[in-house]
């Protein structure tokens, strides 16, 4: 057989090539307008991925429901959306054959309390560990209500189709209402949408089956999905891989595999903490991988971690992966897909941020907002800076967002 290499093509099950290996996975942008389109500086900044060589673009967060944002200047995609402003922002974004692909999301009760008093979840149970106060108690879910979000995400998926996107992608982890769906700690509904993991997953498979409905067998539809929630009473690796077969078999055409919630933020990136031997491979959910490997034969994503062209792969030659996921290296250095194909040896170090006082380096969340405001300097048309202050960053959050800035944040 003839070896997998970071530039080698991949096709999908419903004939869509992929042109490489790499795959920008979903990071927060901000770069909504008052109306919550998309602005001109998305187009700027996934154009640099697109020429940097990325395979598969996918963007940050875009919200199925402007009432239910996960941040103040998230995207939405609806019928009120500016289906014009998204198609230049595609056209930009699959400039030489990349791909690019809609990251379509619910937050559920992730919302932060100045922009919900009363969220909706599976259940009315309050995030815990700190949270309590950054984010209000949401009420449960009718199952009027929980049909008519399905419904939702299945309009979104049908207009990111009608304004360019190559695909979707579900969000399914991080701890938003699909990962909130899916987890016994938030989940603890006792209709056909709670209780055992057969129920707990339906949404998720409902979601799946009313986009699929409206966007046909031939557009690819994935979904990036936790490994576990790492939480006592949550989502475990083993009721992910459940979930996992189960898509796999309703015909999921790409699996992104992460992990964690805003309770215990495994996904962040940071190198801190991180074992020795999962930091010599690399990637932080390869274990996990590998054994879903054994499962389903549907390409798989692993996000998390890569820093080196050897790593990489690495990571392809273990069969546990089909590509490559990339996230805060390519805020960094937008053209790293192109450089890692040219030279076996390329490595890339990262920065951790600190402003030197670990309170306000957790209150502005600077291990993600410092990454952020290099996507909105590429969005002016500017390089990314190594040696941006974290104290800019700072400033950068509140002026960007004022009182939301100290507000718990995605990833």
């Amino acid at each position: 057989m003839t070896k997998t290499t970071l530039n080698t093509p991949l096709e999908l099950k419903g004939g869509v090539t992929i042109r490489n290996r790499f795959f920008k996975s979903a990071m927060s942008e901000q770069l909504g307008d008052d109306n919550h389109n998309p602005r001109m500086g998305l187009a700027t900044v996934y154009k640099r991925w697109a020429d940097g060589g990325i395979g598969l673009n996918v963007s940050g967060n875009i919200m199925i429901d402007r009432s239910a944002l996960g941040e103040p200047k998230n995207v939405v995609l609806d019928e009120k959306s500016d289906l014009e402003a998204f198609r230049r922002w595609t056209s930009a974004a699959t400039t030489g054959g990349a791909h690019f692909w809609a990251q379509l999301n619910h937050p559920g009760k992730q919302i932060p309390a100045l922009l919900s008093k009363e969220p909706v979840a599976p259940s009315a149970i309050a995030l815990g560990h700190g949270l309590e106060k950054a984010f209000n108690k949401p009420r449960a879910l009718t199952e009027k209500e929980i049909l008519g979000i399905i419904r939702r995400f299945a309009t979104a998926a049908k207009l990111a189709k009608e304004s360019g996107f190559t695909g979707v992608q579900i969000h399914g982890a991080h701890g938003y209402l699909v990962s909130q769906f899916n987890s016994a700690r938030h989940n603890q509904r006792t209709d056909q949408w709670g209780g055992t993991m057969e129920n707990r997953m339906r949404f998720v498979l409902e979601v799946y089956k009313a986009i699929r409905e409206q966007v046909g067998d031939d557009f690819p539809v994935g979904i990036k999905l936790n490994s576990a929630d790492f939480m006592k009473g949550g989502f475990t690796e083993e009721e992910s891989m459940q979930v996992v077969k189960a898509l796999a078999e309703a015909g999921i055409d790409l699996i992104e595999i992460s992990g964690g919630t805003y309770e215990n933020p495994s996904m962040m990136g940071s190198q801190k903490g991180v074992k020795e031997s999962t930091r010599r491979r690399e990637a932080y959910f390869l274990a996990y991988a590998e054994q879903v490997r054994q499962l389903v034969d549907t390409p798989l994503v692993v996000t998390g971690g890569f820093r080196s062209s050897e790593g990489m792969q690495e990571a392809l030659d273990s069969g546990a992966t089909d590509m490559i996921g990339l996230a805060r290296p390519l805020a960094f250095e937008p053209d790293m897909p192109n450089k890692a194909m040219n030279n076996a040896d390329y490595t890339i170090e990262l920065k951790e941020p600190s402003t030197g006082f670990k309170g306000i380096d957790q209150m502005f969340v600077l291990g993600l907002v410092w990454y952020e405001q290099q996507i909105h300097l590429m969005a002016e048309g500017k390089s990314p800076k190594a040696n941006l202050s974290a104290w800019s960053t700072v400033w950068f959050s509140l002026m960007g967002m004022g009182k939301h800035a100290i507000k718990k944040r995605r990833a």
